[in-house]
């Protein structure tokens, strides 16, 4: 059986991505409007009433306005913007977190944000376990690839050469934090500080745990047993059993659906730090956006993806 999917914004790097992974595949069926038909709200609303799927790839504004235009549709969609990320009515796309079941029959799906993906992962098992407080400020350091940052922010890193560290998120209120602290358990919004490099994809995201500052956490063996235990069957997610020498980004780095996870601990097992490792394209965006697809469409979960 053939789905018909519309990929409204897929001029966009998300969307390119996803096209990318689609195009080859001979159970889905690409509907794509050409430049003057995506400016055209009666195409896009056509669009979407004669889709099963529809993926936006959209700014946020542009996304609530999309699911407007398909009202009375029965097209399913995926959101890859973060307008609706903990918005009621919708699934969070993360399947080894809410649930292959509950993606697979949902009617709107919202895509995680690439840094929550890693956080989350690392995070949110360990808080439903109990290893680790639900109640503790945590703190969150990462860099990315600066394709995350859409099309001005690649301009600037293309034409700029010397750009070699790029922090943000510097006043707080990040847009990903509402869906950290939401699907973590957490009592309070992580402190986040993202930044960017100049790579083109690529992301690590790590958690330092005090763990013996916290009422009841579990040592470093703990929760790294317990994290395999929560991934096992997973074919995206790897818990690495080892404590690497350091851990690399490269910018000759290839597309990869895939996630990383180490818990890297001290002798006495007092600290720990929480590390995923992943591609802000792949598993953080794209490769995500796929993976929801294709368990909606009834198909096996990594159709297309690059493992």
């Amino acid at each position: 059986m053939t789905h018909t999917v519309f990929i409204d914004g897929a001029a966009g790097t998300t969307g390119l991505e996803i096209v990318e992974r689609l195009a080859p595949r001979s159970d889905f069926d690409l509907l794509i409007l050409d430049d003057e038909q995506r400016k055209s709200a009666e195409a896009r609303r056509e669009a979407y009433h004669s889709a099963d799927f529809a993926v936006l790839c959209l700014p946020d504004e542009a996304a609530i306005e999309a699911v407007a235009l398909a009202g009375g549709a029965k097209v399913r969609i995926i959101d890859a913007s973060s307008a609706h990320r903990v918005a009621p009515g919708w699934t969070y796309g993360f399947p080894e977190l809410t649930g292959r079941e509950a993606v697979a029959s949902a009617a709107r799906v919202s895509n995680p944000g690439c840094y929550p993906t890693g956080f989350l992962a690392l995070v949110a098992p360990l808080v439903r376990a109990g290893l680790l407080p639900a109640d503790w400020p945590y703190t969150v350091n990462a860099v990315s690839g600066y394709s995350g940052g859409g099309k001005a922010l690649i301009q600037r890193f293309e034409d700029d050469g010397d750009i070699a560290f790029r922090a943000y998120g510097l006043t707080m209120g990040h847009k990903h934090l509402p869906e950290m602290q939401a699907y973590a358990g957490l009592s309070h919004a992580p402190l986040f500080a993202p930044a960017v490099i100049p790579a083109h994809r690529g992301m690590v995201v790590e958690v330092p745990v005090p763990l013996a500052a916290m009422p009841m956490a579990g040592s470093p063996e703990v929760l790294r047993l317990a994290l395999v235990d929560f991934y096992t069957g997973s074919k995206l997610v790897t818990v690495h059993d080892e404590t690497p020498g350091e851990l690399l980004l490269r910018r000759s780095m290839q597309p990869s659906d895939r996630l990383d996870l180490w818990v890297c601990g001290n002798a006495d097992g007092g600290q720990a730090r929480l590390i995923a490792r992943l591609d802000n394209l792949g598993k953080g965006a794209s490769g995500a956006a796929v993976q929801s697809l294709n368990l909606m469409a009834g198909l096996d979960e990594t159709a297309g993806l690059s493992l």
